[in-house]
């Protein structure tokens, strides 16, 4: 399958801090690519120099079979952005919005109007058309941003953290747009910390902290080794450390993680045994509130390499002035 984005050893430093430490992958035409890791490790500032908006220090980099390397713009015909804050204009309407950007790409009045509503109805806002984009809310904005990206019907995408801040459903109908635009054959190189929203889109995902890939793979392998792997989450009141280093001494093949106040995640080979779990906390005093069996997940793989809670990726930093 022909690649749609080929990057090799690529590197980028703001004064002594590496965004970007020597990252190499490719993605293939067709595919949802996740970029999956906190804040600050290097997400944003990957997409800014994959789409011509930064220069790369070293490396190379394909786009579409384009050699990007010396001239960093060389494939912008061939891509959408859709950056982490919209970058429309909030005096001018959804429709106005949507032809500035087809007359950018060059696109004849006729063709790039009959795109705007196109679009427009596509994305639930016809409605909105001839409303000013400053009176859209957050979820129609983002929604016009994706459009806007989309004008001149690239078959490559960028999304850089598309759900971040939106309400529920929201979020959701972004889902099944980036999921209906997969099934169309776009590419789409998607930057997240949401490992649950990575795990429903992406046919492929790396791992990326401090500007470096700690692991790259397709969704089924990364959850392959872990399938058999039985978690159950249990929430008590009151739930004391003396309590879990009981539970602990008197069932040791059980690996059992405190999770917050009141609440503890058992991990086991084998099926966990919630009788006697349950019998060993209320003898200690507490009341046993919940006892939910989980499946493995993406986030499971993903704090088993990284190291990193999910709790903790969207108020990860990197070091100072790393995207």
């Amino acid at each position: 399958m022909t690649d749609a984005i080929a990057v090799r050893d690529l590197r980028k430093s703001f004064g002594s801090v590496a965004a970007v430490a020597g990252l190499s992958f490719r993605v293939a035409a067709g595919e949802v690519f996740g970029f999956l890791g906190p804040n600050g490790a290097g997400k944003s500032t990957t997409i800014n120099l994959l789409t011509g908006l930064a220069r790369t220090d070293a490396g190379h980099v394909a786009i579409g079979g384009l050699d990007c390397t010396a001239n960093p713009r060389a494939a912008q015909h061939l891509i959408g952005v859709v950056p982490d804050e919209s970058n429309l204009y909030p005096e001018l309407d959804g429709f106005a919005n949507l032809c500035f950007c087809g007359a950018l790409y060059g696109m004849r009045r006729a063709a790039r109007e009959a795109r705007a509503r196109e679009l427009l109805g596509l994305f639930d806002l016809s409605a909105a058309a001839n409303r000013r984009f400053a009176g859209y809310s957050k979820g129609m904005k983002r929604r016009l941003t994706i459009a806007a990206a989309l004008m001149h019907a690239p078959p490559i995408l960028f999304l850089d953290e598309p759900t971040t801040g939106l309400d529920v459903p929201s979020a959701r109908q972004l889902r099944t747009l980036i999921a209906a635009l997969r099934s169309k054959g776009t590419t789409v190189f998607l930057t997240t910390h949401n490992i649950d929203e990575a795990e429903a889109l992406c046919d492929r995902v790396a791992f990326v902290v401090q500007g470096r890939i700690v692991r790259e793979d397709s969704v089924d392998a990364l959850l392959q080794p872990i399938q058999s792997r039985q978690i159950m989450d249990i929430t008590a009141d009151p739930l004391s450390a003396d309590q879990v280093a009981r539970l602990a001494a008197t069932l040791p093949d059980l690996v059992i993680t405190v999770t917050g106040t009141g609440a503890i995640r058992i991990e086991a080979p084998a099926a966990i045994p919630v009788g006697p779990i349950v019998r060993l906390l209320e003898e200690g005093g507490s009341t046993v509130a919940e006892a939910r069996r989980q499946r493995p997940t993406l986030e499971d793989v993903f704090v088993e390499v990284t190291g990193i809670a999910a709790r903790d990726m969207a108020a990860s930093t990197g070091p100072s002035g790393a995207p």
